[in-house]
């Protein structure tokens, strides 16, 4: 019986060796429920702001934001972004030290210049819908452009991670026709799917390891 299942083995060794040297299979799941949790905190605080201001969240995108909010608003963004982008190399590179693989070479070199390239244009465009004071068309722009870059990021990655992207794609581009729930769907896009998909990955790739 142990004869029987050495072949089997080995096969399965290889396969996971030739799965390694295309696709970079050391992203970490809980990465993305980490981003999920700082997304909705984001959320939770600029609501907050807004109820403290006697301000709803139309007041973003109908001109009436103050300054004071609007550098708020700026802020948290600022924050979210930081700890997220911290968040999601570390845990990933741990999980890729465990794996025996590197961020830095290929597959994972290709994978994050795959995913940066989306996100580093999705950030330019967004600073210019603020320079014309576009604000209601930021969070929908910040989920079409997250989605585009986790499809192009799934072809040397995980493929699960194409589905994300499409999902995150469909809604931005709907947020796009009711910009009143412009900040629902962000929270629902980073907060909830990313929650969702970190916990899937975690379970389907790593709590199997």
């Amino acid at each position: 019986m142990a004869q029987e299942q050495d072949p089997l083995a080995a096969l399965q060794e290889i396969r996971n060796l030739m799965e390694r040297s295309a696709r970079f299979t050391s992203l970490s799941g809980l990465s993305g429920i980490v981003v999920g949790l700082l997304a909705l905190v984001g959320v939770g605080l600029i609501y907050w702001h807004l109820n403290q201001q006697h301000m709803t969240y139309p007041d973003v995108y109908n001109g009436t934001l103050t300054q004071k909010s609007g550098n708020f608003l700026l802020l948290v963004a600022a924050f979210v972004l930081v700890l997220a982008v911290g968040s999601v190399i570390s845990l990933t590179w741990f999980k890729a030290q465990r794996d025996q693989q590197s961020i830095w070479q290929d597959p994972g070199q290709r994978m994050f210049a795959n995913l940066c390239l989306p996100l580093v244009v999705g950030g330019v465009f967004c600073l210019v819908l603020v320079y014309h004071n576009l604000l209601y068309l930021v969070a929908p722009s910040m989920l079409i452009f997250y989605g585009l870059a986790q499809i192009n990021g799934s072809k040397y990655a995980f493929p699960d991670l194409r589905y994300l992207g499409l999902c995150e794609v469909a809604l931005g581009l709907l947020a796009c026709f009711q910009i009143e729930y412009g900040l629902v769907a962000w929270a629902v896009g980073f907060g909830g799917l990313n929650i969702l998909y970190g916990a899937l990955l975690y379970y389907k790739y790593e709590k199997r390891q």
